[in-house]
């Protein structure tokens, strides 16, 4: 039996450093609950850009301040802010997979990525996923990761990936996860949108792939949790249409059959508990094993191009 933690809650908005700070926190509690896995909502670090579906305008000063606003406060692998989380990783003995917005570290610093961030019990970054596409006026801040980063990592409490909100909506992404042979699935999305379809999505992918799914989203970031001199308030909300519903099930963790193994209500900044017992997944595929005995590749042929896509190819003479 394994227990995994799915945590429920808003970052520091746009200050990575304080939202470092509250994760070395959070990673601690879950830790003492006796979770061996804690996993983070999307691009929790430092906090998921929903002004984009308010305020985009093509030379628009204030959108340009607050996207180098986001870049500035975006993590680097490695950097100061992802050792504090390995730190915080090995002294907890958990595996982590931290939702962020990354920064190219590596080549001009101006392209964002939506990334989940997986590090081992032992305080070691095992493998960043970049999505591969972002969704709607995400394009705006985020560009697309490639097939190198399509990881299933193998780890004490199982074998672990992830993907980000409507990533789960690509059949092809799902199968080429599927076919990793992932026990524990990380659906990390945002505390913006319908969460009943979050869940929906999620527990699809749960019985789909006959693996355990954490469908991990943030808490209402609220006006006042807003910095002060933020200028795009008002295009804060035009994400969420769903702003004044009526209370309903939030972040939760799906069994290989589909169940709900642990559950919580939107909004409210919890951390959500679940005993998994990985002895279910062949259970399960006894019915339903799409990669398997389900599959059929005499009829159907499926490749995946895991090449990393660098911008600039240099040739030393």
């Amino acid at each position: 039996m394994v227990r995994v933690a799915a945590v429920q809650a808003a970052p520091v908005f746009l200050d990575r450093d304080a939202t470092v700070e509250k994760a070395v926190r959070l990673i601690a509690e879950a830790a003492a609950g006796g979770a061996a896995l804690v996993a983070f909502p999307e691009t929790w670090i430092p906090g998921y850009p929903a002004w984009i579906f308010g305020a985009a305008g093509w030379d628009d000063a204030a959108q340009k301040r607050v996207f180098g606003r986001l870049n500035a406060n975006a993590v680097d692998v490695p950097s100061a802010a992802v050792e504090a989380l390995c730190r915080a990783a090995k002294a907890a003995g958990v595996v982590v997979a931290m939702g962020m917005t990354e920064r190219d570290a590596k080549s001009s610093r101006g392209t964002l990525y939506n990334s989940i961030l997986f590090i081992s019990e032992r305080g070691e970054v095992l493998g960043v996923h970049r999505k591969l596409m972002p969704t709607h006026a995400e394009r705006i801040v985020w560009g697309q990761g490639d097939g190198s980063t399509l990881h299933v990592i193998e780890t004490p409490v199982g074998r672990v990936g992830g993907l980000a909100c409507w990533e789960h909506w690509m059949p092809l992404t799902r199968f080429a996860m599927h076919a990793k042979g992932e026990q524990i699935h990380v659906a990390a999305w945002p505390e913006v949108g319908d969460p009943e379809l979050h869940r929906f999505c999620t527990r699809h992918y749960a019985f789909e792939g006959r693996c355990f799914a954490l469908c991990v989203m943030g808490a209402q970031v609220r006006a006042e949790d807003l910095p002060d001199d933020f200028e795009l308030r008002d295009a804060m909300g035009a994400a969420d249409e769903f702003a004044e519903r009526e209370p309903t099930g939030g972040t939760c963790i799906f069994a290989p059959d589909g169940t709900i193994v642990a559950d919580s209500v939107a909004g409210e900044e919890t951390i959500v508990y679940g005993d998994l017992d990985l002895a279910r997944i062949p259970q399960e595929q006894a019915a339903l094993d799409v990669v398997g005995h389900y599959n059929r590749p005499d009829v159907f042929s499926f490749s995946v191009d895991e090449r990393p896509r660098q911008p600039v190819a240099t040739i030393v003479p």
